[in-house]
């Protein structure tokens, strides 16, 4: 059993080559055959009608003449009949005279020239009528080609092996040629299962091969890329985590082996409550984040009132707001939408959320909501601490903070709006970002009116 690509080819190109050979063989075989029996039949033809014309110009009057002139036509037994099917001279022709019987028949009786072959296919006789002082006389040639059909199988086949020794050494390097790239992009492979991505391969061709290799090479980088963000993944999962464990750890050690009056103890004991607080909605964000990138959630859409939707989100962080004198202000137009309204009260907390947070008190934040074209269009601003230019490509990742808002007094872990841009995604809608450090930040989010759901 052939395990190895390479030799499956060369077994293959190999064996492609000696059945073509050997049905080109037989086939030129057959071709020259009939085409040397061709050529044979038609030039002994021209050489009797030229014996014929010479022997009626001597006009003979014994066969010794006729002899002299047939015995100088080498490959040739030549044979004259009169009409009566009488020898005219015999010596060389004289075994041929029983065969010679029947072929007579055709060329004196019927006036026809006679074309066969004879002697186990090996000779080729022509038989031809002529008319010498108005008596019927007939000329009969036979020569063998069996010596030259044979030649020309030698040849042929000589050739045929010449040609399958060529094809044989050109199958070993075309295969060697094809099988090379396929090699190196195993060991680029069994790199990549090993944790090394930084394999891309050189790509000097364009078929098929070549453009397995570019996507090779595509997957190995987004491999790569993937791998980078798992183990920042993991690093920020970490330090996140271990923040609040660290905070509950030591203010418990503390309550555990030191005594304190009371409003020191429900001040430690508020602190250790709000950090696992926020280790728990950690949790809940991973696990939320982690069910919209991992698996293809089935959204339930059902039809609503947006813009109610987007008001009634308003009213419920009315407390966070307006303990911070915040102005929000709603331009909302009745809008009706199908589309998971659960996912989408994720997408208005977050961003409303983020805008109260960012935002100083007696600030302002914008609730707009109108319909463009068959799309809804949501754009909600606020008038917060912004976002560089440079860093705003970065917001949507996992746990990512701008440098600003790395404050301790702003409660956060960068999830949001990672979970904000996959619903968006997933409702196949479009979210961008314009802000300005100082001035403020605006998302605009578009999403289509009637939920169109997703080919698997």
């Amino acid at each position: 059993m052939i395990n190895s690509l390479y030799a499956r080819v060369v077994v293959m190109f190999v064996g492609s080559v000696i059945v073509s050979l050997v049905a080109g063989f037989l086939v030129q075989s057959y071709l020259y055959k009939n085409r040397v029996e061709s050529i044979v039949e038609q030039k002994m033809i021209e050489n009797a009608q030229m014996i014929i014309g010479l022997y009626q110009k001597l006009n003979p009057r014994d066969a010794k003449a006729f002899v002299d002139v047939s015995n100088s036509m080498p490959f040739y037994t030549i044979r004259l009949y009169d009409g009566e099917g009488m020898l005219l001279n015999p010596g060389s022709g004289e075994p041929y005279r029983q065969l010679d019987q029947p072929r007579l028949e055709q060329v004196l009786k019927h006036n026809k020239t006679y074309r066969g072959r004879s002697g186990g296919n090996d000779d080729i006789t022509v038989g031809l009528p002529f008319l010498l002082n108005g008596a019927p006389y007939a000329l009969l040639i036979t020569t063998e080609v069996g010596f030259f059909l044979n030649e020309i199988d030698s040849l042929i086949k000589y050739q045929q092996l010449f040609l399958l020794g060529l094809g044989s050494i050109l199958a070993l390097i075309a295969a060697r040629y094809l099988i090379r790239p396929l090699r190196l992009l195993t060991h680029a492979a069994q790199k990549m299962s090993k944790g090394d991505f930084a394999v891309g391969l050189p790509i000097k061709r364009r078929d098929e091969i070549g453009q397995l290799t570019h996507s090779f090479n595509v997957m190995a980088n987004e491999l790569g890329r993937l791998d980078k963000l798992r183990r920042r993944f993991v690093s920020d999962v970490s330090h996140e985590i271990q923040s609040p464990l660290t905070s509950i750890k030591g203010y418990t050690s503390v309550l555990k082996l030191k005594s304190m009056d009371e409003q020191s103890r429900i001040r430690m004991l508020n602190i250790i409550e709000e950090e696992s607080d926020r280790l728990s909605r950690l949790c809940d964000d991973l696990l939320e984040l982690s069910s919209l990138e991992h698996e293809y959630p089935k959204l339930d859409a059902k039809p609503f009132r947006l813009d109610e939707q987007l008001r009634q989100a308003v009213i419920r962080l009315e407390p966070l707001w307006s303990v911070r004198n915040l102005d929000m202000q709603l331009a909302l137009e009745p809008i009706n939408i199908v589309a998971d309204e659960d996912k989408l009260n994720q997408v208005w907390s977050n961003l409303l959320g983020n805008g109260i947070k960012f935002t100083g008190d007696s600030g302002k934040i914008t609730v707009e909501a109108y319909v463009k074209g068959r799309s809804a269009a949501v754009r909600i601003t606020d008038s917060g601490i912004g976002i560089p230019k440079e860093e705003i490509g970065q917001i949507f990742k996992p746990f990512y903070k701008v440098d600003q808002a790395r404050n301790r007094n702003i409660s956060g872990n960068g999830i949001g709006l990672s979970i904000v841009k996959r619903i968006v995604d997933l409702h196949r809608g479009e979210i961008e970002v314009f802000s300005q450090p100082g001035t403020g930040t605006s998302f605009m989010i578009i999403l289509p009116l009637q939920y169109v759901k997703p080919e698997l």
